[in-house]
């Protein structure tokens, strides 16, 4: 049994996680702090928790742990680190930005770095759309094959974190999709990352443009490039990588989003039109994208079993 602490434990990605960890059969959490709900049950914030625990949240953080989850706004990550000594026998997987880019922290993909995530101290979680494209194009790198490559995706309003904006409101979001950050979303830098990790000699642009779709959770990225694979072979590459791997799947039909929210799966589903390879990718945001790749990373960080309290059903209708 291993003692786990939240910091940031009233957002969305904190909810998840608290949601996981409680039924989890080999942890305990220890607390769940947060400066805004200080006292409050934490199933007045995460109502779904009602029955499932007696715990509130704090506002007081002690090293008296296994492993500590920094779930706060990006940016807080490393402030917290730079204002606390975290004794060196406590584990830290961080769920914001911060050092993803950073040689201090294991980059917590396990598709990618599984061996390196064994052994880490401290992780760093992936973003959400940099784990739905770099899922969709990881075989490809591992075969040097990857060219120059064009992606769409779209994601729901979770995304965009527990705090109101102009963007995420009902009146706004219902009914309505728009393109942000287009060619400029921060995640690419942390996909290029990895993706030169497997071919040294990519160089060529990752061209992106991110909608925000009028759901709630999950992300539909589509990704193309030219490919001289004939459809059965890229199939087939695509599943003999992810062979080892239990939550990514190649899908031999046409793939939605909905099959996988609620779970920690990556589904993958490729085409073949003319010289151009299409891989489509689904994953949940705040699971697969987020707490349920942490827990994840959590289980092979201390020896447990990968799927340990992730065998989850999606609400697929």
């Amino acid at each position: 049994m291993i003692r786990a602490g939240i910091v940031g434990a009233a957002g969305y990605t904190g909810g998840e996680l608290l949601r996981l960890l409680i039924h989890h059969p080999e942890v305990e959490v220890s607390f769940a702090h947060s400066r805004s709900q200080v006292g409050l049950p934490i199933h007045n914030v995460h109502t779904d928790l009602l029955g499932d625990s007696e715990l509130s949240f704090t506002d007081q953080i002690h090293f008296d742990i296994d492993l500590l989850f920094l779930c706060m706004g990006h940016g807080a990550s490393s402030e917290f680190m730079k204002e606390n000594q975290v004794p060196d026998t406590v584990k830290i997987i961080d769920l914001s930005h911060d050092f993803r880019m950073s040689n201090e922290a294991v980059y917590g993909l396990p598709e990618l770095n599984r061996d390196e995530i064994k052994n880490a101290r401290f992780l760093a979680n992936p973003g959400c759309f940099a784990t739905a494209i770099q899922l969709a194009l990881l075989p490809l790198a591992y075969n040097g094959m990857l060219r120059e490559v064009h992606l769409s995706g779209m994601t729901g309003s979770t995304g965009a974190g527990v705090q109101p904006s102009a963007s995420t409101h009902f009146s706004w979001r219902d009914s309505n999709v728009s393109a942000y950050k287009v060619f400029t979303h921060q995640h690419m830098d942390e996909t290029g990352k990895s993706l030169q990790q497997l071919q040294p000699w990519f160089d060529k642009p990752i061209n992106f443009v991110p909608y925000r779709g009028n759901f709630t959770r999950g992300i539909f990225v589509t990704a193309y490039q030219h490919c001289e694979w004939p459809l059965e072979e890229a199939i087939q590459v695509y599943k003999e990588y992810y062979e080892d791997h239990p939550f990514t799947w190649v899908s031999d039909v046409a793939i939605d989003v909905k099959q996988v929210v609620n779970t920690n799966k990556c589904v993958l589903h490729l085409e073949k039109h003319g010289s151009y390879l299409v891989i489509h990718s689904v994953i949940d945001n705040l699971l697969k994208g987020a707490s349920g790749q942490a827990v994840q990373n959590m289980n092979l960080m201390f020896g447990f079993p990968e799927k340990l309290g992730l065998n989850l059903k999606p609400s697929a209708f």
